[in-house]
């Protein structure tokens, strides 16, 4: 295949700043003659992400899916770009897509969401010979409602490789955007079924180890994602004492260094801390259950494993990068950060800072979750 139309069929990564009069019309510019079949739209400030998706699938046109999300952060070849937006254009020649709303999170309604989602896998057809499918999901980082979408999207598609984000709004933790065509919905999901001509892989990466000591969840509101009490003292002050802080100095830095590890799935998962609550509980990202047994993450090099793991995948097109916000603290407080702008501009990283990460049912903090794609082989090059 030559090598411009090998050029072609990758993804284009565009950024624009916020202020833009017209984001849509930088966007449409810069892709050019290119046709899309899928964009992703990520930004810090999420109210302008329906307006503008709506924008671009006007001048895309209906068969090209535009899915917008706010973040705590983007990053784009290098740079991180709170103050752009980012948009990830895949094109049609080697990228098919749908999407679906997963709506009212709150509402328990996962028999309507999986009948949602094998609706879409049946009307989107087979793959064409060589193309991969995976799905993309992306969730409102504040409904405390990812465990129970990641694992109904699990059950109704099993066999797919799924990940994805949940959308941020900074450090703020006021409220979370997401946008699919012009429309936007609170407290819900999307979720996007994608087959392409690249072959793709899963990169995950944490950068924990459990440390020694164990730490008994004694009173926990699971479905508020609320610690009270841990090895039966207020949760926020057992915490602060086992890492050797004041109870008043705790925040995102303190959380971003010492995290909560559970055992999940025969691995330990990150359990991120958010906020200290009025009642000296800890708020966290996550789930957990009374009568847990934890135990406090020590950290490993933040960039050495990503970049090695990176490095085995060869030739690639594009990372999307889902990573957590509170990973991104933490690689700015030990000075990491032109580090890991090199890895994300060698191997051609770009997504957002979430409030967590989704893949293999799991929903996870403190993790880089992407997904890779691989110079195809050209044989496989054809439209589908």
């Amino acid at each position: 295949m030559p090598a411009d139309s090998a050029s072609a069929l990758r993804p284009r990564v565009v950024t624009v700043g916020l202020g833009d009069g017209s984001a849509a019309g930088a966007i449409w510019a810069a892709v050019g003659r290119m046709r899309p079949g899928l964009v992703l739209v990520f930004a810090a400030e999420g109210a302008i992400l329906a307006p503008l998706t709506g924008a671009l699938r006007d001048a895309f046109g209906p068969e090209c899916c535009v899915l917008g999300c706010s973040s705590a952060g983007c990053f784009a070849f290098g740079k991180y770009r709170d103050d752009q937006v980012v948009a990830v254009v895949f094109p049609e020649a080697a990228f098919r897509a749908r999407a679906v709303w997963l709506r009212d999170l709150r509402q328990h309604m996962a028999l309507d969401w999986i009948r949602t989602l094998r609706r879409l896998a049946a009307g989107f057809g087979e793959a064409a010979p060589g193309w991969s499918r995976f799905g993309l999901l992306m969730i409102d980082g504040l409904c405390r409602r990812e465990e129970v979408v990641v694992a109904t999207v699990d059950a109704a598609l099993g066999d797919l490789p799924v990940l994805g984000g949940s959308a941020g709004d900074g450090l703020r933790f006021g409220r979370t955007h997401l946008a699919l065509d012009g429309e936007s919905h609170p407290e819900s999901a999307v979720f996007c079924l994608v087959s392409s001509a690249f072959p793709v892989e899963e990169v995950v990466f944490d950068h924990f180890t459990p440390a020694s000591g164990r730490m008994v969840v004694t009173e926990a509101l699971p479905e508020e994602r609320v610690i009270l009490s841990i090895n039966a003292e207020p949760a926020a002050e057992e915490y602060a004492r086992l890492i050797g802080m004041a109870e008043a100095d705790l925040g995102p830095r303190a959380f971003a260094a010492h995290p909560l590890l559970a055992r999940q799935g025969g691995r330990h998962v990150v359990r991120a801390i958010q906020a200290v609550t009025p009642e000296r509980g800890l708020s966290l990202m996550s789930s957990v259950e009374t009568g847990v047994t934890m135990t406090l993450g020590k950290a490993q090099n933040l960039t050495e494993g990503l970049e090695a793991r990176m490095s085995a995948l060869g030739p690639t097109a594009l990372i999307l990068g889902f990573d957590c916000v509170l990973r991104r603290i933490a690689l700015e407080q030990a000075g990491l950060g032109a580090a890991v702008e090199r890895i994300y501009r060698k191997h051609r990283v770009a997504g957002f800072n979430t409030y967590g990460e989704q893949h293999g049912g799991l929903h996870v903090n403190q993790t880089f979750v992407g997904l890779a794609f691989l110079e195809p082989d050209p044989r496989h090059a054809a439209a589908d």
